[in-house]
């Protein structure tokens, strides 16, 4: 299923704005910030659609019975873009186990190429909820690729949450075609409409990696 968070106004369109907006990308520090908050929206959004147990717990007066998550919860990101966004995931889920893979471009012509993946740490994946987050969604195969090496790697999901900030339609219907709705459900902060000849999504707002920690040779 596919959940586009700004389809409804909220605070999430503040960080959005300051997110694209030219002047305030000058500070790295608050483009971080901005990631790890919408990161943290998205855990709360998505925390409604998860499993939940009744615990009791024990106050100073009484006993009280609680609904908490029951799913075992594995928080992955895309290196390094995807850091911030994780860590306003790990925010909300504190407890939760955590992966790590590489996947970048690798030009074969000035629009052209493929996804390399020389990089994984990962948990057993079976039988627990995975969440994979990498913040632009743009031709959507970086995602499906790291997402399908995890599998590979670390079995089989009882279920599986792919969180981006910036989507582009493209990519979006990649992912949703590349993936199986039933064990799949992908959720963007906003969607773009096109891609540019280089693979870059428009508007958008640049690379997110470089904005985060500086640019790369």
């Amino acid at each position: 299923m596919l959940y586009i968070l700004d389809n409804q106004n909220s605070i999430i369109n503040k960080y959005l704005a300051e997110l694209r907006n030219i002047d305030v990308q000058k500070d790295s520090m608050r483009f971080r910030r901005n990631l790890e908050r919408i990161g943290e929206i998205s855990a709360y959004e998505l925390s409604k659609t998860l499993n939940y147990a009744p615990v009791k717990v024990q106050t100073p007066l009484a006993e009280a019975t609680v609904q908490c998550i029951g799913d075992n919860i594995v928080l992955a990101t895309i290196l390094r873009a995807g850091l911030p966004l994780h860590q306003g995931l790990l925010n909300y889920f504190d407890d939760a186990e955590n992966a790590f893979v590489s996947a970048y471009r690798s030009y074969t012509s000035e629009s052209e190429f493929e996804i390399k993946v020389e990089y994984i740490a990962c948990p057993s994946l079976e039988g627990k909820t995975l969440i994979l987050c990498d913040p632009m969604l743009a031709s959507g195969a970086s995602m499906v690729a790291a997402y399908e090496v995890l599998c590979k790697h670390g079995g089989k999901p009882a279920h599986t949450h792919l969180v981006s900030v910036l989507g582009c339609t493209e990519g979006v219907n990649f992912v949703l075609e590349h993936t199986n709705p039933a064990d799949v459900d992908l959720w963007v902060a906003t969607v773009d409409p096109v891609l540019n000849p280089h693979k870059y999504i428009v508007p958008g707002l640049g690379d997110a990696g470089d904005l985060c920690y500086g640019s790369k040779l």
